[in-house]
């Protein structure tokens, strides 16, 4: 999780600056094509290995007595490399398919002999972009969808425990933990959902062009 965060990081943070002070250099094949590609590669790879995280930690620590439930908590341990294995591989195949989607928007769009016509080519480009757009919001919603259920249902679970132990009057130490495992629950859900919206914002602002709020967006993530 640390690495797909920092490196899609960096690579917002590359795009915007080369954007905005060198978008020529974004001409020379196929360097627009590869970040784009990094891009939608870490930041699904961001999004999902974020969601299993969170949907680990509500398995192994909430407690329901569903059937179901209960065999996913014993067989969580051996599930959890098989569910990062898939959600690099998904994401993998998501950034080739971003990759190649440009990569023949470019081809068709672009003039390279002609410089002059590159803003008017842009353009052309981002019709291309459209399902683009689409499938990483449809994919952000669900994995957020995932966050927010699996939050919810740990938070739901430790609150009432925290209740049954304030009813048999158990001793502060476990309370204190408790409430300590909530906050740190709640803190999760609540920067994943900031995540997430300024995720929604940046697709919103850069099918409408504005560059200046898209740089504003990725200094405050």
């Amino acid at each position: 999780l640390g690495c797909s965060r920092f490196w899609f990081l960096c690579l917002s943070w590359i795009y915007v600056f080369v954007s905005d002070i060198f978008p020529y250099f974004l001409l020379v094949h196929p360097t627009f094509q590869l970040l784009q590609g990094s891009y939608c590669f870490f930041n699904c790879s961001n999004l999902w290995v974020s969601a299993c995280l969170c949907v680990f930690y509500c398995i192994k620590i909430a407690n329901f007595r569903n059937r179901f439930f209960v065999y996913l908590k014993v067989k969580i341990d051996r599930m959890v490399p098989w569910l990062l294995l898939g959600t690099v591989i998904f994401s993998l195949i998501f950034g080739i398919l971003a990759y190649d989607s440009i990569d023949k928007a470019v081809c068709k769009s672009l003039n390279f002999t002609c410089q002059e016509r590159f803003w008017k080519a842009t353009l052309g480009i981002e019709e291309h972009f459209f399902p683009l757009y689409f499938i990483t919001g449809f994919l952000s919603t669900t994995s957020f969808m995932v966050v927010i259920f699996a939050a919810v249902s740990l938070l739901f679970s430790l609150w009432r425990h925290k209740r049954t132990m304030q009813t048999n009057s158990m001793k502060d130490l476990s309370m204190d933990a408790h409430i300590r495992a909530m906050k740190s629950v709640l803190s999760f859900l609540v920067m994943y959902s900031i995540n997430f919206l300024c995720l929604v914002l940046t697709i919103i602002y850069a099918m409408k062009k504005e560059n200046i709020m898209t740089l504003l967006i990725s200094i405050y993530l």
